[in-house]
């Protein structure tokens, strides 16, 4: 398709990036480190570190991993934490020895840990002790040596570590015992790594930075290899797009979704890098009351977020009496912004809620709307600079204008592909570099791209992807359960939830009985909200659930 939407470009906004400006992550680091040294560029619980800081913890974190832990460029290394100032220590420190990071969300159940650190063959993981019960029950399944674990507050500095830390573990029990007897203490690994000089491993475009997991159509999670030149060229492309109005070194970003998301990952932990911004870290987003008072008397510029992080506060008291004179941008992703929290938002702080769309196949970014934007439009946006999209049908022949269609992407961001997957990459990614997105889209006469409706029957919720099949395996395999259906449905708090279908073999079975097994093996987005007993599903001849008639089935 022509770029007809090069017409509608900001200004200030050029058709292409050059990848070419940063050789590596590692690259963009050493030079932001360099311009803005002495400069905040995370803070978490009260505590800042600069870049310069930064730099030091890092260099003594790689350091850790090469010379004690023996890893080598290549090898895996999962990082399991929420937003703490662990995150970009390790992230930063991971990529610096050369590894390639497995972002592994903390909330994982054992059953779903244990498949990421299997398919990535992980050979560390730094992970939170809140976190470390469920390791222990599956690290011996696993190819891992290496385990460092982290309490809350190890960065924030004496005595407030240790007056926080007691406090998570023996006041609020939030510490569940756990036995790992080889772990290494995240401060320990910092002091032993200062023991030895380190040099940043080489690192080129073609390099795995990232195994980003995320589910497909089979309910399989898969492993998304972003390289260096994907993350790159989408920083770059998200740079170009959205710092017209940013002043680098001078801004302050909240960091309120987690990072080992691909969204927080990309326009939070390296935007901010790149822009040399403070990056606020707000570990539970989900406290809005405490999220609200951490932000007060600050004068914030940058914030992301999905549709349920902006409803949550802007019903949470308070929030109308912060100060907003500084914010100059508000960007959503992750699932669709609902038009009456993007006009409260607007109402409440001046500024609009500027939507974007992405994947995680993406590094996510594929289109933004112009963050100059007057008022919500309801449109995903434009493509970035050096991305094309086109509309295609069933048979992959291009459409026209207006004509919806599967939304398919070309461009420096998209993956190589799944790792240790090839059937799966062949099935989404075709020989030209057209990404399939699954995604019923259609584009206007000004390039604007908008969502119709999914081909996928992805749940998506609170911008978390949640995949039927994975919720009907696990259900189906409760000995009382003999068939299971899931769907999304539409939901005031999360945009969607998850409405369950069970078909029982035992008249005992109940309600309660399937939803502490879904809590057992199942993370908390991805446990259905609302569970149906029926006697049948619908299928097809062939037996395959027919979860368009779940839809239109009668639950009252």
């Amino acid at each position: 398709m022509e770029k007809i939407w090069l017409a509608s470009y900001p200004d200030n906004v050029g058709p292409e990036i050059d990848t070419n400006e940063y050789s590596s992550l590692n690259d963009l680091m050493r030079q932001s480190v360099s311009r803005f040294g002495d400069k905040p560029a995370y803070e978490n619980l009260g505590k800042q570190i600069t870049f310069n800081e930064l730099d030091q913890l890092t260099t003594q974190f790689a350091s850790y991993l090469t010379h004690v832990a023996g890893l080598k460029k290549g090898d895996q290394i999962a990082i399991m934490l929420p937003n703490l100032l662990q995150y970009p220590v390790a992230l930063f420190g991971a990529l610096r020895a050369g590894l390639i990071v497995v972002n592994t969300n903390p909330l994982y159940t054992d059953r779903e840990l244990e498949h990421q650190l299997k398919d990535s063959g992980a050979k560390a993981i730094v992970i939170l002790e809140n976190f470390a019960h469920t390791l222990e029950e599956v690290v011996s399944k696993t190819q891992v040596e290496t385990i460092i674990t982290t309490q809350i507050a190890d960065l924030v500095g004496f005595p407030k570590s240790l007056l926080v830390n007691s406090i998570v573990k023996y006041v609020k029990k939030m510490v569940p015992a756990f036995n790992l007897p080889t772990a290494v203490k995240f401060n320990h690994v910092l002091a032993e790594g200062k023991k030895y000089p380190f040099e940043d491993v080489e690192m080129s475009h073609e390099d795995i930075a990232f195994l980003q997991y995320t589910g497909g159509t089979t309910g399989v999670s898969k492993g998304a290899a972003l390289t260096h030149r994907n993350m790159i060229a989408n920083l770059l492309q998200a740079n170009v797009w959205a710092s017209g109005d940013l002043k680098e070194g001078t801004e302050l970003a909240i960091t309120a979704l987690p990072l080992y998301h691909i969204f927080a990952l990309t326009a939070n932990a390296l935007f901010s890098m790149k822009i040399g911004a403070n990056s606020l870290l707000i570990t539970n987003p989900r406290d809005m009351p405490g999220f609200v008072k951490t932000l007060k008397g600050r004068r914030f510029s940058y914030i992301t977020g999905v549709n349920t992080l902006f409803n949550g506060l802007i019903h949470t008291p308070g929030f109308e009496q912060l100060d907003f004179s500084g914010l100059k941008l508000s960007l959503g992703g992750g699932m669709a912004v609902q038009r009456f929290v993007a006009d409260e938002w607007k109402r409440i702080t001046g500024c609009t809620l500027v939507e974007a769309y992405g994947l995680t196949e993406s590094a996510p970014a594929v289109c933004i709307n112009p963050v100059n934007l007057k008022e919500f439009n309801g449109a995903i946006g434009l493509p970035l600079p050096s991305t094309e999209v086109c509309i295609r049908d069933a048979d992959g022949t291009e459409l026209g204008l207006n004509t919806p269609g599967e939304l398919c992407v070309r461009g420096p961001q998209v993956m190589k592909g799944y790792w240790n997957r090839p059937e799966e990459t062949a099935n989404v990614l075709d020989a030209d570099g057209w990404l399939k997105t699954g995604d019923v889209a259609e584009i206007d006469e000004q390039g604007f791209v908008k969502i119709v409706d999914r081909l996928k029957d992805l749940i998506i919720v609170s911008g978390f992807n949640v995949y039927p099949n994975e919720i009907e395996d696990v259900v189906a395999s409760h000995p009382k359960v003999m068939e299971a259906g899931a769907i999304g449905v539409a939901d005031d708090k999360s945009g969607e939830a998850v409405r369950l279908f069970v078909v029982a073999n035992d008249d005992s079975l109940t309600e309660q009985e399937i939803k502490d097994y879904c809590h057992t093996e199942l993370t908390g987005y991805k446990r259905p909200k609302q569970i149906v007993f029926t006697d049948e599903l619908p299928k097809s001849n062939v037996g395959k659930i027919l979860r368009r008639e779940l839809r239109d089935k009668d639950v009252s």
